[in-house]
C-alpha cells in the first residue's frame, strides 16, 4: 500500500462512517497522511479525527476509535493505533507487499509517478514581477499544480522577457490585474534571463533559481557547471543516467526487472547436484535488504513530496527530494550492484535490484521533468 493508496483508504472509511451514520460530519476533500515522525508511532499518520471533531461534535478521541475499526480491516493495513488527543497511527503489512506496490506504481505510470487529483477542485492565478527567478519559480509552481490536478494560470506585472522563453516559461497575460492574485516574489536572482542563459545554459540556470527556498538568495555560481559529485544537479542527472544504463546493461546480458518480495530472497532454483551449502545460500535472505530500505522510502514518499510542494508553492521541495535519492542511489548502487560481475551469472537479486534502481530513474526525470530540466540518458 502507498501513502496515497493510505489516504484514499482514510477518506473511504470517513465515507463509510458518514453513510452508517456513525459519524455526522462533512467528508474532507481529501486525507492527508504523513510519514511518523522520529519517536512516533508506526510507520503513517493522519490528523483527520481531530479535524471531524469539531463538526461532529465528538472527542477526537472517539472520532478516531469510529474511524480504526473501519480502516483496520482493510487490506494492507497491519494495525491501527490512537495516539496523543486522536491521532490515527497506522503500520502497513508486511514491507513486501508495500514495496512491490510502489515498484508497480512507478512502472505503470511512469513519468506521471506522484501526480494526481488531489487538488482539482482548485483555480488559481499567479501574478510575479517581470524578474527572472519569479518567473521561473510561478512557472514551476503551476507546473506542480497541474501534476495535482489544479488549473490556472500566470500573469506578469510587464511585457514577459523575450529570453524567458528559452527557460521554459510562458505567461499568459501582463499588466496590472484587476483584482489581487497569489504573488510569487522570491529574492531576485540579480542576473538578467539572457546573463544566465549565456553563464549556465537553460538547466543549470533554472535548477539554480529554484533549489534554494524563496526566502532565499539563489546560487547561481560556475559550480553549476562542474561534473562532479560536489554538484548536486551533476549528482541527480547522474544518477539518472546511470539508471538508464543499468537497464540497457541488462538487456544486454538478457534479463530484466522484477520486483522480487523485499526482504525475502529472490531465490534462483538450486543447479542439480548442489551441495547443502550452496542450496542455503542460494536461499538466504537478499543481500540488498538494508541498503534498498531508504531509497525505497523516498521513492514511497515521492508523491507527498510533489503534492507538499504544489500545496506550499515550493519547488525547492523537490529538488531536495531530487538530491535525497540521487544520494540513496548510489547507496543501494554501490552495495548491492544491480548488473552481476565477472563471471557472476544474472540472479533474480539483480532483477529485485534492477527494478529498484530503474524505479529511482524514472523518480528522477519526473521530478527533473516539473521543474522543467532535462534528464539526458548520457553525461
Amino acid at each position: 500500500m502507498t501513502p496515497a493508496d493510505l489516504s484514499r483508504t482514510v477518506l473511504h472509511a470517513v465515507r463509510r462512517a458518514v453513510d452508517e451514520d456513525a459519524l455526522r460530519a462533512p467528508v474532507p476533500a481529501r486525507v492527508r497522511v504523513e510519514r511518523t515522525r522520529p519517536g512516533g508511532s508506526g510507520d503513517y499518520a493522519c490528523a483527520v479525527a481531530l479535524q471531524l471533531a469539531g463538526p461532529a461534535a465528538l472527542p477526537a478521541l472517539e472520532v478516531a476509535r469510529i474511524l480504526r475499526e473501519r480502516v483496520a480491516a482493510e487490506p494492507g493495513v497491519g494495525r491501527v493505533e490512537i495516539t496523543g488527543p486522536g491521532f490515527l497511527s497506522f503500520t502497513l503489512d508486511a514491507p513486501a507487499e508495500s514495496d512491490r506496490a510502489v515498484l508497480a506504481a512507478v512502472r505503470e505510470q511512469g513519468l506521471a509517478y506522484g501526480h494526481g487529483d488531489a487538488l482539482r477542485d482548485e483555480i488559481h492565478q499567479f501574478h510575479h514581477a517581470r524578474e527572472v527567478r519569479a518567473a521561473v519559480t510561478a512557472q514551476a509552481v503551476f507546473r506542480l499544480l497541474v501534476a495535482q490536478g489544479a488549473r490556472g494560470r500566470t500573469t506578469c506585472e510587464q511585457a514577459p522577457d523575450p529570453d524567458w522563453v528559452r527557460l521554459g516559461v510562458t505567461v499568459n497575460a501582463y499588466g496590472t490585474p484587476p483584482t489581487p492574485l497569489t504573488e510569487i516574489r522570491p529574492v531576485p536572482a540579480g542576473a538578467t534571463a539572457g546573463e544566465l542563459l549565456k553563464r549556465l545554459g537553460p538547466d543549470a540556470a533554472r535548477w539554480g533559481l529554484l533549489r534554494a527556498a524563496g526566502h532565499d538568495r539563489a546560487a547561481l555560481g560556475p559550480e553549476l557547471l562542474v561534473q562532479g559529485e560536489a554538484n548536486p544537479l551533476f549528482r541527480v542527472r547522474y544518477a539518472h543516467a546511470r539508471a538508464r544504463a543499468l537497464t540497457h546493461g541488462a538487456a544486454a546480458l538478457g534479463f530484466t526487472a522484477e520486483a522480487a518480495p523485499y526482504g525475502e530472497s529472490p531465490a534462483e532454483p538450486a543447479a542439480h547436484g548442489a551441495s547443502p551449502a550452496a542450496q542455503a545460500a542460494n536461499a538466504a535472505p537478499a543481500p540488498y535488504d538494508r541498503a534498498a530500505r531508504p531509497l525505497l522510502d523516498l521513492i514511497a514518499d515521492h508523491p507527498g513530496v510533489l503534492l507538499a510542494g504544489a500545496r506550499h508553492r515550493a519547488p525547492d521541495r523537490v529538488a531536495r527530494q531530487l538530491e535525497a535519492v540521487a544520494h540513496a542511489f548510489f547507496d543501494f548502487h554501490d552495495s548491492c550492484p544491480p548488473l552481476p560481475a565477472g563471471d557472476e551469472k544474472p540472479s533474480a537479486a539483480h532483477r529485485a535490484r534492477l527494478a529498484i534502481a530503474e524505479a529511482a530513474g524514472t523518480v528522477l526525470a519526473g521530478g527533473l521533468s516539473l521543474l522543467g530540466i532535462r534528464a539526458p540518458e548520457h553525461l
